[in-house]
């Protein structure tokens, strides 16, 4: 089974919320919530790829100084397994806007169990939530 790196972040607003991206239609997995972030391409660290991904999903800039390592999530799906590591960011540039036709919600931590999420982000809430 392939195993796919991917890099998520949970970015905290001033107010203590995380930002969560409703995925499109059209893409695995429609409808349900995540944690902004993707894929991780050859040849590049997986905070390279959070900046990166956050500038073209939501018109956001950050810094590999502001991706404090969190946790990460092992999960395998049916024909491939997720490695995907959690970032906690506080400190970013802009205003986050869809720019891939994604729906963005801020949510108090104590609500994240009321999205629904990918099965591998569901054992994220419970770290994030005592973490914050």
């Amino acid at each position: 089974m392939k195993t796919v790196l991917v890099s998520a972040v949970a970015l905290i607003d001033a107010d203590g919320r995380v930002l969560l991206a409703q995925r499109p239609a059209g893409k695995s997995m429609p409808g349900l919530w995540e944690f902004p972030g993707g894929k991780v391409e050859p040849g590049e660290t997986p905070e390279a790829a959070l900046i990166r991904e956050l500038h073209e999903e939501l018109a956001i800039d950050t810094w590999a100084s502001c991706l404090a390592p969190l946790t990460f999530a092992s999960h395998s799906y049916a024909d491939f397994h997720l490695l995907m590591p959690l970032f906690a960011c506080r400190k970013w540039q802009g205003i986050a806007r869809p720019q891939e036709g994604q729906v963005l919600k801020w949510v108090r931590v104590g609500q994240l169990k009321d999205y629904p999420m990918p099965p591998a982000d569901i054992p994220l809430i419970p770290i994030l939530r005592d973490w914050l």
